[in-house]
């Protein structure tokens, strides 16, 4: 039996109490030096701000949305009070219920799917948001936050309805795919007769870092992929451009955030044979060391007036990093926390793969909207790319001891 295991175990036998503390030793043992081994990490679960949203980008997410199945806001709000629980421990590295996968009565079927048990808790955060259709489905209309109105179709956009919307969400991010998949599957499998998937996405190979401790990442086509994103070490512009404000809304959503989530089609074979000459062209930035043009290292601030040896801009007016800049959409911003997908193919001799976009925001409407306008309209890359799925999510502030999650919505 090994020691992961035997942790699992204990937690699994003393309850929920006992998972919450583990978290504090954890994170205890950490702010004393003693780092954890690798897949040790636990991820606080409550706090201020939910997890999953400035943590340090793991590597692996499984993200789903759900729709209610029911009318009955009561039935909807016990389960976000059994969901609450759940989601804490397994973020502690326990079962979903204290012996849930082996140590129940055998003759019902287990309250833990298992699947998880030997495998540390892997940094795993669990982020819930709610979606624009749930107000009115529940009576809630009075409380629904302008930011859930319905985003703008943008050029180009290809949206499936399959793979758009949902009633709730829950992000699930972890360094290891099985344990961010068994998060799910039991908050899934609980809220059967309540709640049914809607769609799901799994990504690999996160594409942005939330942390200045982390190196910057690459998308499928190659290229360092958010270098000017926010960072959790910068706290003021997090107020400003992530967490809603009192004011902003409904109180209920106050510290929150608003989630948009996009399923964006890279067509790697067209990419894979463009010229690199060109592809650093569209993108503003060298492919090796991700500098912007005119610049030498990745993190040197991209000037935009510079002129190349012809007179034409150093960076294209159609190039990506231009288009995405605060300088051109008047100081716009996001924390970007997207994954790369390759989903089999598409029965065409081509990958069905991309970039499962992700991004936190204080208003999707002052802030994704006009980014995503711009880039619609005017960025080269948008060739190479489409946009097959789209969703938005309010993603309430994080927990304080004793309550769960949507409680500042339910009783409001």
């Amino acid at each position: 039996m090994t020691g992961v295991f035997s942790r699992r175990k204990l937690l699994g036998w003393t309850g929920a109490g006992a998972a919450v503390a583990g978290v504090g030793a954890a994170t205890g043992c950490a702010a004393a030096g003693a780092a954890p081994a690798p897949g040790e990490r636990v991820v606080p679960f409550r706090g201020a701000h939910q997890a999953g949203i400035v943590t340090a980008a793991q590597d692996r997410m499984h993200f789903v949305t759900l729709d209610v199945t029911t009318g009955d806001r009561e039935q909807v709000r016990a389960l976000l009070e059994r969901w609450t629980p759940a989601a804490e421990r397994m973020t502690a590295g326990a079962e979903t219920t204290p012996g849930g996968a082996v140590d129940l009565n055998p003759q019902a079927p287990p309250t833990d799917t298992g699947e998880a048990l030997g495998l540390p808790p892997s940094a795993l955060t669990l982020t819930f948001g709610v979606g624009a259709t749930l107000f009115d489905k529940l009576g809630l209309s009075a409380q629904r936050p302008a930011g859930l109105a319905d985003l703008p179709r943008f050029t180009g956009d290809q949206l499936d309805a399959a793979l758009s919307g949902g009633d709730l969400c829950i992000q699930a991010c972890a360094d290891d795919p099985q344990v961010a998949v068994q998060a799910v599957r039991n908050l899934v499998r609980m809220g059967f007769g309540t709640t049914a998937v809607r769609w799901s996405q799994l990504g690999f190979g996160r594409t942005s870092s939330t942390s200045t401790a982390q190196a910057t990442p690459r998308n499928l086509f190659g290229f360092k992929d958010g270098t000017n994103n926010l960072k959790a070490e910068d706290p003021a512009s997090l107020d400003q451009h992530v967490w809603v404000q009192p004011g902003d809304g409904p109180a209920w959503l106050d510290g929150g955030s608003y989630l948009v989530a996009r399923r964006i089609r890279m067509h790697v074979e067209i990419w894979d044979r463009t010229s690199l000459f060109e592809q650093e062209t569209i993108i503003g930035r060298t492919n090796g060391e991700g500098a912007a043009f005119g610049r030498t290292a990745e993190f040197e601030t991209a000037d935009f007036s510079a002129v190349g040896p012809d007179g034409a801009p150093a960076i294209a007016m159609e190039a990506h990093v231009r288009l995405a800049s605060a300088e051109s959409l008047g100081g716009v911003r996001i924390l970007r926390r997207g994954y790369n997908f390759v989903d089999g193919s598409d029965g065409q001799g081509h990958l069905n793969a991309g970039l499962f976009f992700v991004a936190f925001m204080r208003d999707p409407h002052g802030q994704f909207v006009p980014m995503q306008r711009a880039l619609a309209n005017d960025d080269d890359l948008m060739e190479y790319i489409e946009h097959t799925g789209s969703a938005v999510f309010a993603c309430p502030a994080g927990l304080g001891e004793g309550s769960y999650w949507g409680q500042s919505l339910f009783e409001s």
